[in-house]
C-alpha cells in the first residue's frame, strides 16, 4: 500500500526495520521495567498475587456485606408523603410485607385458629411491630396480612426468612400454602446466585481460547489469571459493601465486566508476547516488551472502563453510583493484575506457551498473506460500501428503541415457584376489594391539610373520595381517613393493573397530575403519592431526566482521553459517535426482547416487561467502556504504524490485520461470558447480560472491524489532525 510523504509528526523508522525506537528499549518504561521484574520473579509475583486473593476472600467473609435495591429519593413527591407519614401516622409509613396464605381445598377460615397462631407468632418476632387481620379473598380461598416492622427490610438479612418459616409453620401444618410477597422480597430474595452462568461462561471461554491460540498453556493462562483477579476485585467489593450497601445485583455486574475484561486483557497480552517470541525475543525481554507496550494499552483502557462506571455518580443518586463503584473496583484489580500477574504467568512458562498443540500455533500477526490483511485491502478499496452496510445493521437493530418504556420489574416475572412469584400470583388471581393485580402494588395517597382552613378540610375528604370514584383505573380505595394530629389524610389506593403495567403508570401521573390537584384546587392543601410503586415512578423519572448528564460527561472525559492519547481530534469524536450507534442498537434489542417479548422463552421469562429504569443508564457507561478497550487496542496499533511510516491507508491496513483476530477472539469470549448469565434467576441480571453480549460482539464486528476501518480509509490524513496549540498544551499520554 504506497502512501505519502513522510508526516512532519511522525517520526522516521528505525534503521532496523523493528519498529519505533521505544520498541527496541522495552526497559526504558516504568511498565516495561515492572514486567521485567514480574517476569524474572514469577513465583514471588503469583505467591503474592494468591496470598492477595486469600486474604481477601476471609476479609469479605469476616466484613458480613450488604446488598439492597432500597432507593433514596430526596425532594421527590413520594419521599415527601413519607416523611409525612412517619410524623402524622408512623404506623402507616413504616416497611412492611405481605404473607399470603392459600387454600387448594377448602378456605382459609376453615383453618382460622391455625392462621391466628400464625399472626400471634408473627408479631412476637424480632422488629415486628404489627400484623393486620387477614383481607380475604371472595372465595375465601386466599388471605394476606401485612406485617410491619421497625426497621428496614435490608437490615434483616437473608436469614430472617428462618423466623418467617418458623412463625408460619401453624398455618403450614393446617394445610395452607404460605408465600412471602410485598418488599419482603428485600428478605426472602438471596442475591442472584450466578457460579453455574459463570462455570459456563468459563467453559465456552477456554474452548474459543484453544481455537484462537492452537496451545493448551496459551488457552489456560488468560483464564486462570483472569479468575484470580476476579476474585480478588469482588472480595474487595464485598469489603466496601460491608461500609456501602450496594445493589443485589452489583456482585453479578462485577463479576461479568471483570471477568470479560480480565479475559481480554491477558489475551491481548498474551498475544503480544508470542508474537515477539516469534520476532526472536527471549521469554523475559519479551514479558517487558508486552508490558510496556501492550500494558500501556491495558491501563488506558482500564482507566476508561473505570471513569465510564464512576461517572454513573454523576447521576447524583448513590445507588446508580455504587454499582458502577462496584464495577470500577473490579476492572482496576483486573488491569492491576493484567501488568504484574499476567507479565509473570508469562515468564513462567516462558517458551513452553506452545508445548501442548491442539494445532499450529498463531502469533499476533500472519504477515502479508494473511487473511485479516487481504480483508483491510478489501475495505480500503470499497470503504462507502462498508460504511453504509454497516450503519445500515446498526440502523436496524436501532429501531426497536423508539419504544422503549422505563420501568420496574416486579414480582410477577419472578422464577415460577420461587415465594415471591407464588404470593403475586395468589393475590393476582384471587378476587374482591384489596385483590387483584394491582393489589400487589398498592398507591399511598396522602394529602398534607396543615396549611388548609379547619372548614374545608371534612370538604377535602369528600372531594377526594368523589374524585378517586371516577379515574379511571382505581380498582378501590380504603375511606379517606385523617391522622391523629389532623395534618394529613391518607387514603390507599388498588391501581386496576400490575405495578409494571403501562397502565399503571398512566394512573400514577393522572393522580398526581389530574385527579386530586383539582379535588384540592384553591383549598390550600396539597397530595403526594408514596409507597413502593409510586417510589418506583418517581426513580424512573430520576433517571429519565439525569440520563442525558451521564451521557454528556461520559462522552465529554472519553473525548478528551482519546484526544490525549492519539493526539487527534477527529479520532475521538468518530469513537464517541460510533459508540452511540452501538449503544442505541444494544438499546434496541433489549426492548425486542424483553418488552416486545421476542426472547421470553430462550431467556426464561414469563412475561414481557419494561426494561428496567436504570439498566439503560448503566448499559451506557458500561458498553461506552468496553468497546473503548477494542478501540484503544486497534487505535494503538494503528498509531504505531502511522507514526513509523506517514502513511494513513498503510497504519489503517496494518493495524486491523494485527489486531482483528484478537479483538474477534476477545469479543467472542466477553459476549460468551454475558450471555452465560443470562440463566441468571433475576430478569435484571440478564437484562445487562444480553445488552451487554449484544453490544460487545456489534462494536467489536460492525464497529470495530467495518465501520472504524471504512472511515479512517475515507478521512485519510485528516484522521491525525489537531490544532498546534492544542496539542502543545494536552499533557503527554501514549497507548
Amino acid at each position: 500500500m504506497p502512501g505519502p510523504a513522510q508526516h512532519p509528526s511522525a517520526p522516521t523508522a528505525s534503521p532496523t526495520g523493528t519498529g519505533s525506537p521505544d520498541d527496541r528499549v522495552p526497559l526504558s518504561s516504568a511498565l516495561g521495567r515492572l514486567g521485567g521484574f514480574c517476569a524474572r520473579h514469577p513465583a514471588a509475583v503469583i505467591a503474592g498475587w494468591l496470598l492477595i486473593l486469600m486474604a481477601s476472600l476471609v476479609g469479605r467473609h469476616l466484613a458480613s456485606p450488604t446488598f439492597s435495591d432500597q432507593v433514596d429519593l430526596p425532594g421527590t413527591a413520594s419521599d415527601r408523603g413519607a416523611e409525612l407519614l412517619a410524623a402524622s401516622l408512623p404506623e402507616a409509613g413504616r416497611p412492611n410485607g405481605k404473607i399470603v396464605f392459600h387454600a387448594g381445598t377448602g378456605t382459609v377460615a376453615d383453618r382460622r385458629s391455625a392462621v391466628d397462631l400464625t399472626l400471634a407468632d408473627l408479631r412476637g418476632l424480632p422488629h415486628v411491630t404489627a400484623a393486620s387481620p387477614p383481607v380475604t379473598s371472595d372465595d375465601g380461598r386466599t388471605a394476606y396480612t401485612t406485617v410491619s416492622f421497625d426497621v428496614q427490610l435490608k437490615n434483616l438479612g437473608h436469614d430472617y426468612t428462618d423466623r418467617l418459616d418458623t412463625a408460619t409453620e401453624p398455618a403450614r401444618a393446617a394445610g395452607l400454602g404460605v408465600a412471602y410477597g410485598g418488599d419482603l422480597e428485600q428478605v426472602v430474595r438471596e442475591p442472584a446466585d450466578d457460579k453455574l452462568s459463570e462455570g459456563a461462561g468459563l467453559a465456552t471461554a477456554l474452548v474459543i481460547l484453544l481455537l484462537a491460540f492452537g496451545s493448551v498453556l496459551a488457552a489456560l493462562l488468560p483464564l486462570v489469571t483472569a479468575l484470580i483477579s476476579v476474585g480478588v476485585g469482588l472480595s474487595l467489593v464485598g469489603l466496601v459493601a460491608a461500609v456501602l450497601s450496594f445493589a443485589t445485583s452489583s456482585m453479578t455486574l462485577a463479576g461479568m465486566i471483570g471477568l470479560g475484561v480480565g479475559i481480554d486483557y491477558a489475551l491481548f497480552l498474551t498475544t503480544r508476547f508470542r508474537q515477539d517470541l516469534v520476532d526472536g525475543r527471549d521469554p523475559v525481554d519479551a514479558a517487558a516488551h508486552t508490558a510496556h507496550t501492550s500494558g500501556r494499552a491495558v491501563l488506558i483502557a482500564g482507566a476508561t472502563v473505570a471513569v465510564a462506571m464512576l461517572s454513573l455518580y454523576a447521576s447524583g443518586l448513590d445507588f446508580i453510583g455504587r454499582i458502577g463503584l462496584a464495577g470500577a473496583l473490579a476492572v482496576a484489580v483486573t488491569a492491576g493484575a493484567a501488568v504484574t500477574l499476567v507479565p509473570a504467568a508469562l515468564g513462567l512458562v516462558g517458551r513452553r506457551i506452545d508445548r501442548l498443540r491442539l494445532r499450529r500455533p498463531v502469533a499476533e500477526s500472519g504477515g502479508r498473506h494473511d487473511g485479516w490483511q487481504r480483508y483491510a485491502c478489501l475495505v480500503s478499496r470499497r470503504p462507502w460500501t462498508f460504511l453504509a452496510v454497516g450503519l445500515a445493521v446498526l440502523g436496524v437493530c436501532s429501531v426497536p428503541m423508539l419504544s422503549m418504556r422505563l420501568g420496574h420489574v416486579d414480582a410477577g416475572a419472578d422464577r415460577p415457584g420461587s415465594s415471591t412469584r407464588t404470593a403475586y400470583d395468589w393475590i393476582t388471581h384471587a378476587e374482591g376489594p384489596g385483590f387483584g393485580a394491582g393489589a400487589n402494588g398498592p398507591v399511598l395517597a396522602v394529602v398534607d391539610v396543615s396549611g388548609a382552613r379547619t372548614p374545608v378540610v371534612a370538604r377535602i375528604r369528600d372531594d377526594v373520595t368523589a374524585a378517586l370514584k371516577d379515574t379511571h383505573g382505581v380498582a378501590s380505595f380504603s375511606p379517606v381517613k385523617a391522622s391523629a394530629d389532623k395534618k394529613i389524610l391518607v387514603t390507599t389506593v388498588i391501581p386496576a393493573t400490575g405495578p409494571q403495567d403501562a397502565a399503571t403508570g398512566v394512573l400514577l401521573d393522572t393522580l398526581s397530575g389530574q385527579t386530586l390537584p383539582r379535588a384540592l384546587h384553591g383549598t390550600g392543601a396539597h397530595a403526594y403519592l408514596t409507597g413502593a410503586v409510586a417510589g418506583q415512578a418517581d426513580f424512573r423519572d430520576t433517571v429519565g431526566d439525569r440520563l442525558p448528564v451521564i451521557v454528556a460527561t461520559v462522552l465529554i472525559l472519553a473525548f478528551l482521553l482519546l484526544m490525549t492519547v492519539f493526539r487527534s481530534v477527529v479520532i475521538p469524536l468518530k469513537a464517541v459517535v460510533l459508540n452511540l450507534f452501538t449503544t442505541a442498537a444494544s438499546y434496541g434489542v433489549l426492548v425486542a426482547c424483553f418488552q416486545w417479548g421476542w426472547g421470553d422463552s430462550l431467556l426464561g421469562v414469563s412475561e414481557p416487561v419494561p426494561i428496567e429504569s436504570y439498566v439503560p443508564m448503566m448499559m451506557f457507561a458500561i458498553v461506552f467502556g468496553l468497546s473503548m478497550d477494542y478501540e484503544i487496542f486497534l487505535l494503538s496499533r494503528i498509531a504505531e504504524a502511522w507514526h513509523r511510516t506517514g502513511d494513513n491507508r498503510l497504519a489503517v491496513g496494518e493495524g486491523l490485520s494485527a489486531t482483528a483476530r484478537v479483538i474477534s477472539a476477545a469479543a467472542f469470549i466477553m459476549t460468551a461470558v454475558f450471555l452465560s448469565f443470562t440463566a441468571s434467576p433475576t430478569v435484571v441480571v440478564k437484562m445487562f447480560a444480553l445488552g451487554l453480549a449484544i453490544s460487545v460482539i456489534l462494536d467489536a464486528t460492525v464497529v470495530r472491524l467495518v465501520l472504524v476501518p471504512s472511515a479512517m480509509f475515507l478521512m485519510g490524513r485528516a484522521n491525525w489532525w489537531i490544532p498546534r496549540r492544542l496539542d502543545r498544551v494536552l499533557p503527554r499520554l501514549h497507548a
